[in-house]
């Protein structure tokens, strides 16, 4: 008998040369001026990349477009939220819903589809089949040592997800002597924070760890935030030539959720501080533990990364209450392998990879129906109360992945780096079903007016996917300052847990089995993308632009009906995303230093058509701005003195996927300070939302009715950080 739900939460060595490689994954980032380090551009020409091939690799080399955010800027942020930080890659933006909740944009929509892989130095923080949008709320983001966001497919080292991109957090790097830090912030709304961290090396290499308390009162109603977060790494080399990384992270969140909860545009103008849907709620437990073990034999190196992970979540979701409300645990498990082989050999400077990714993920969905207490009607309806019902869904599932690949580089010339791979996935799901194959019907209340669902059920078996993912790249190095790459490639996602075995509920049991059936019919997204990039310095200016074209196709989309809110999953088509990327930094004398990224997107459905229902082909996606913008203008008058202005933009998008209303867009403004009042002692202050302007997390349309999830007010947020 399954339980029912019951509300529970679940250094570098120092003498080791390749001890000291493994340790510094930064080590060999462009180090500016003092001055100008403190706002660093996130692209720089000499920088080195590790998403890439797994290892370092100088990004003139790199045929991908990929922007880095390094630890300095990560420090001087001090993110309270996601999008506080990754939109200072262009092309990558993060929208909130609630606490540290969140929907990404990178070459896509603002979305919670699957199409992005969440890493933690380069290990999946989860499994392809237990996917989670909000997967940086799992990683320790402001202690982390950096953030690397590669836009696009991802390349043949990393298989189904990354589509849009892959956002890869570093952890840091031990010390290589003993401190100590101590960081305490507060700040409006019942903010408050405390950090914790220190470390210590020795002869063959050190260890660091990291705790995060944070807590908000939250400024809209029902939206208070815990989280309780600890990282530890332990860096060490057995000998000159074998090394091991060992990373321990661990995260609890609890959050009453709104979910970003949308306000009808009256309450938005005038009481942005309610919440329709104060009872959601969202308790998360992640557990990972890695090691990844290298040793080097000449041209040879070896390399294996053991993981374990454990994730759960209990949700009452804001997305589903106004047309099937339910309440739900999800447990998964997995024990896993990062297995590859590198040789470099001197003709051409050839490089080959050989790995298979290995990953074995059991987990559970139990999910319960609920009775309601609400008031009011349509898209302003208020919902009250609620008790929880009869069993919808019960089931136990397991992934599997089986993935080798090969990836190869050399350079036929000097200045051109060839670079290819190949990619095989399968991927297998066994479904183990408490209930019989038959819809399962679940009577509940509406302020007392019984109604009943219909939930489809799918027998016990396997469901099997097969993929190969190619790709094919070039670099050129125009000149000692600057490079060209070109590169085509191709992504896929297999679907998930929940889009196979949870499908929407029926108004009837012939519906819902429908439904049930049409899941299982569901194959992976594909996607194919073809992009050219410059990247350079031109006196002290540095860049990176890019262009690309990406295509996907058999998208699984979700078609929402605006007036009910019934949401249908299917493969529906073709999309096209186009767009024009670029990132500049400038010191501009006298300690000033400004850097941007800015880009334009236009994102369109090409082919889909909802059988008997629409078609919008042609139409662009909602929540899809064409323009986004981040720039910032910094100030640095002494090691220890740091100000900066940022200016974040969100262009115009449509609200709904016919194109009838469109949300205008925003501006906000940002300022940071930073001073270091003595050696030891360093003062600081963020204000969020410098202007108080009004503006919308998210917009779409619910219940024929425009909505708009209501931005955080002017805030403050002051701290002090001591170190030892």
């Amino acid at each position: 008998m399954k339980p029912e739900i019951t509300g529970r939460r679940r250094a570098p060595a120092r003498r080791k040369p390749l001890a000291a490689l493994t340790a510094l994954p930064f080590g060999l980032l462009w180090l500016p001026t003092p001055a100008a380090c403190a706002d660093a551009p996130a692209l720089t020409l000499p920088a080195v990349s590790v998403t890439g091939t797994r290892e370092q690799q100088p990004l003139a080399e790199t045929a991908a477009a990929v922007g880095v955010v390094g630890e300095e800027a990560v420090r001087l942020v001090r993110p309270t939220h996601p999008s506080e930080i990754v939109g200072q890659v262009p092309g990558a933006a993060v929208a909130v819903t609630n606490g540290e909740g969140h929907t990404t944009a990178i070459r896509q929509p603002f979305t919670t589809a699957p199409v992005y892989l969440f890493l933690e130095d380069g290990v999946p923080t989860r499994s392809t089949g237990f996917f989670n949008h909000n997967a940086l709320y799992e990683v320790n983001l402001p202690q982390s040592g950096g953030i690397e966001v590669t836009r696009g497919p991802g390349t043949a080292l990393y298989g189904s997800d990354a589509i849009g991109g892959i956002i890869n957090v570093l952890t840091r790097t031990p010390p290589l002597t003993p401190e100590l830090s101590l960081s305490a912030e507060a700040g409006g709304h019942g903010w408050w924070r405390l950090l914790a961290g220190g470390g210590a090396g020795y002869d063959a290499g050190g260890w660091r760890a990291d705790a995060n308390l944070t807590h908000t009162d939250g400024w809209r109603d029902g939206t208070d935030y815990d989280r309780h977060s600890a990282t530890l790494r332990w860096d060490h080399a057995t000998d000159d030539s074998t090394v091991a990384k060992t990373v321990l992270a661990y995260s609890s969140i609890d959050q009453q959720t709104g979910a970003g909860s949308p306000l009808i545009r009256d309450d938005f103008d005038h009481d942005p501080t309610r919440n329709y849907k104060q009872i959601a709620f969202r308790k998360v437990n992640a557990l990972r533990l890695s090691s990844a073990i290298e040793h080097e034999d000449g041209a040879d190196l070896y390399s294996l990364t053991p993981y374990y992970r454990d994730d759960s979540m209990d949700l009452l979701a804001t997305f589903r209450l106004a047309f099937d409300p339910t309440v739900y645990t999800t447990e998964n498990r997995s024990i896993g392998l990062l297995a590859k082989w590198r040789r470099d050999l001197t003709p051409m400077r050839t490089r080959l990879i050989i790995g298979v990714d290995l990953d074995h993920s059991p987990g559970s969905r139990l999910e319960r129906r609920l009775n309601l207490v609400t008031e009011g009607s349509g898209a302003s309806r208020e919902f009250l109360d609620y008790s929880v019902g009869g069993v919808a869904y019960d089931y136990e599932v397991s992934f599997t992945g089986i993935s080798p690949y090969v990836h190869a580089e050399f350079s036929p010339t000097e200045r051109l780096r060839v670079s290819a791979g190949l990619r095989y996935d399968h991927l297998r799901y066994d479904f183990d079903n408490a209930f019989a194959p038959e819809a399962v019907a679940v009577t509940t209340t509406t302020n007392g007016n019984p109604s009943t669902r219909y939930y489809g059920q799918t027998a016990d078996g396997e469901v099997d996917f097969d993929h190969v993912s190619p790709k094919l790249g070039l670099s050129f190095a125009l000149t000692e300052a600057s490079s060209l790459h070109l590169a085509w490639t191709h992504g896929f996602r297999a679907p998930s847990e929940s889009q196979l075995f949870r499908p929407s509920a029926g108004s009837s049991a012939e519906a819902a089995q429908g439904s049930a059936a049409s899941a299982l019919t569901l194959e992976p997204v594909k996607a194919d993308q073809i992009e050219a990039g410059l990247r350079g310095r031109v006196g002290a200016l540095d860049y990176d632009a890019v262009i690309y074209q990406l295509t996907k196709r058999d998208d699984i989309l979700s078609y929402r009906d605006t007036a009910t809110n019934a949401t249908t999953v299917v493969n529906a088509g073709r999309t096209t995303h186009r767009g024009i990327e670029l990132a500049a930094g400038l010191p501009l004398g006298g300690a000033w230093r400004i850097d941007t990224a800015l880009s334009w997107a236009r994102h369109e459905y090409g082919d889909w058509v909802v059988p008997g229902t629409a078609d919008f082909s042609g139409n662009e996606i909602e929540a899809a701005p064409r323009f986004l913008g981040n720039t910032r203008l910094g100030w640095s008058p002494t090691a220890g003195t740091r100000l900066q202005l940022e200016w974040v933009h969100v262009g115009s998008y449509w609200m709904d996927q016919a194109n009838t209303t469109r949300y205008g867009g925003h501006d906000l403004f940002h300022l940071r300070a930073e001073w270091a009042a003595s050696a030891g002692l360093r003062l600081f202050a963020n204000i969020t939302n410098l202007g108080d302007h009004r503006y919308a997390d998210s917009a779409q349309i619910s219940s024929s009715t425009p909505v708009y999830s209501p931005g955080l007010p002017r805030t403050l947020v002051a701290g002090a950080e001591a170190t030892w």
